[in-house]
C-alpha cells in the first residue's frame, strides 16, 4: 500500500473549519475505495467537486474478441500496431481482456486536452518508452521510462508527454483495486525486510500548483465502455493540500530487487502488485541460479486455473526465441508451456541474465482484441516443434 502523504496546507483536525484568507471555507472531499474500510486522503479545494455544468457520452466502445475460440498460444507484436492517433486516453488500442483486466497499448505523442478520470477502474500505465508528468488533483508526479504509475479510481489526472520523444504505454484496467503483495507487508501495512522493494522506492506527488480558474473544464469520465463528458464549472486541480494514502504513485522497474536462489525460482517470487483476480510481476537483469546442476531455464509446467501473458520491454528472455520488444505472448489455461527447443540447454552455465519484462497473470482466461490480430504471429505455437539440439 502507498504510505501517508501529505502535500499543501490542510487543518490541523479533520473535518474542522478550514478558512481561506480574505473570506469563505475550503470545502473538504473525501476519496477512497472499498466505502469508507480502503485506502483514503482528505482533499481540500477553493470550489465544491460536485459543480457539474453539463454531462454527455463522448463516445462508447464495447470490447470486441477474436471470433476464433481455439484454444492456442498467442504472440501478438505489438508495437507494430499502429495506434488511431497520440491521445493517452481516447486512443488506446485493446490487446487482451476479460471480465477482471483490459491489457492495452498507447502511443501519446501529446497532452489530452480534456481531463481524464476513471470510475470504475484502478490504472496500471507501464511506460515503455518515454517520460512526463502525470499531473492530478494530487499534484504533480513526474514519470520516466520503466515506471508504472498506479492511478486508483476516481482521481482526475492527466499525462503530459515531454516533447521530442517517442512515446509507448502498456495499460491495464482493473475494476479490483491494485495494492502491494500481502505477503510482503507486515499487520501495519508496511513493507517487510523480505520485500524486493520498499517506500522509499514508490513515488507520490511532489508539487501542487493551486489552478484558481473557472469556466468550462471537461473531465472525460469512463465507465466501462462507456466515456462520459463531465463539464465542471471550475479547474479540477485547485487542491489547496491534501493527506492520507490514496493518490497516484510510481514506481520504477528499474527498482525492483530480484530473488534469486541456488535452484530455480518459480514466478512468484516475481510479484510487484496484485488485485482481485490477477497479479503482476516484473522480470529484471539478475544472477541465475548458482547450484552448480542448476537448470536456470525454466521447467515446463501447466497453467493451473490462469492465463499467463508476458509483455517483451527488450528483444532478450532466457526461454524464448522469436521475440521483439513489444512481444507480447499468451499461454492460456489447459496448455503446458515451457522453453522452446534448445533453450533449456543454452541456460545450462549461463550466469545471469538482462531481460526485462511485463508478467500479467489472470485467474480467469482472457480473450485476444479483434483489432490486435493484424500483428499477430501465427506460427507461434508451432515454435516448439523443433528439433532439440543432439
Amino acid at each position: 500500500m502507498p504510505y501517508y502523504h501529505r502535500l499543501g496546507t490542510v487543518p490541523p483536525k479533520r473535518h474542522t473549519v478550514f478558512r481561506k484568507e480574505g473570506g469563505g471555507i475550503h470545502y473538504e472531499q473525501l476519496m477512497g475505495n472499498l466505502g469508507f474500510t480502503g485506502l483514503q486522503s482528505l482533499l481540500y479545494t477553493l470550489r465544491r467537486p460536485t459543480a457539474v455544468v453539463a454531462v454527455e457520452t463522448a463516445w462508447t466502445r464495447p470490447l470486441e474478441a477474436d471470433p476464433d475460440p481455439r484454444l492456442r498460444m498467442r504472440h501478438l507484436r505489438s508495437h507494430r500496431l499502429e495506434t488511431a492517433g497520440p491521445s493517452a486516453t481516447r486512443d488506446r488500442l485493446p490487446l487482451l481482456f476479460n471480465a477482471d483486466l483490459v491489457v492495452s497499448l498507447a502511443r501519446p505523442a501529446v497532452a489530452d486536452p480534456w481531463f481524464w478520470r476513471n470510475a470504475r477502474a484502478d490504472e496500471i500505465v507501464y511506460v515503455t518508452r518515454g517520460s512526463g508528468t502525470l499531473e492530478s488533483q494530487f499534484g504533480r508526479l513526474a514519470y520516466r521510462e520503466g515506471d508504472y504509475l498506479v492511478v486508483p479510481r476516481g482521481i482526475i489526472h492527466r499525462l503530459l508527454p515531454d516533447a521530442g520523444r517517442e512515446h509507448i504505454h502498456l495499460v491495464l484496467e482493473t475494476p479490483s483495486h491494485v495494492r502491494t503483495p500481502k505477503r510482503y507487508r507486515g499487520a501495519q501495512g508496511q513493507l517487510l525486510e523480505h520485500s524486493p522493494y520498499c517506500e522509499r522506492d514508490l513515488r507520490a506527488p511532489t508539487e501542487l500548483p493551486v489552478h484558481d480558474e473557472t469556466g468550462e473544464f471537461p473531465v472525460l469520465t469512463k465507465l466501462g465502455a462507456r466515456v462520459d463528458r463531465v463539464v465542471l464549472d471550475h479547474h479540477p486541480f485547485d487542491t489547496v493540500g491534501w493527506d492520507g494514502c490514496y493518490y497516484p504513485w510510481a514506481f520504477s522497474i528499474h527498482d525492483f530487487e530480484p530473488i534469486v536462489g541456488r535452484l530455480h525460482q518459480p514466478p512468484p517470487v516475481h510479484q510487484t502488485f496484485e488485485a482481485d483476480r490477477f497479479v503482476l510481476c516484473s522480470f529484471v537483469p539478475r544472477l541465475y541460479d548458482f547450484h552448480p546442476e542448476a537448470v536456470p531455464a525454466p521447467y515446463s509446467h501447466s497453467n493451473v486455473m490462469t492465463d499467463e501473458v508476458l509483455y517483451y520491454c527488450n528483444d532478450e528472455f532466457m526461454s524464448r526465441a522469436g521475440i521483439e520488444t513489444g512481444s507480447v505472448t499468451l499461454h492460456p489455461d489447459g496448455l503446458p508451456h515451457g522453453p522452446q527447443p534448445g533453450r533449456t540447454e543454452a541456460s545450462i552455465g549461463q550466469k545471469e541474465t538482462n531481460e526485462l519484462a511485463v508478467m500479467i497473470d489472470t485467474f480467469a482466461p482472457l480473450q485476444v482484441a479483434r483489432g490486435a490480430l493484424v500483428c499477430e504471429d501465427p506460427g507461434y505455437g508451432a515454435s516448439w516443434l523443433g528439433e532439440d539440439p543432439a
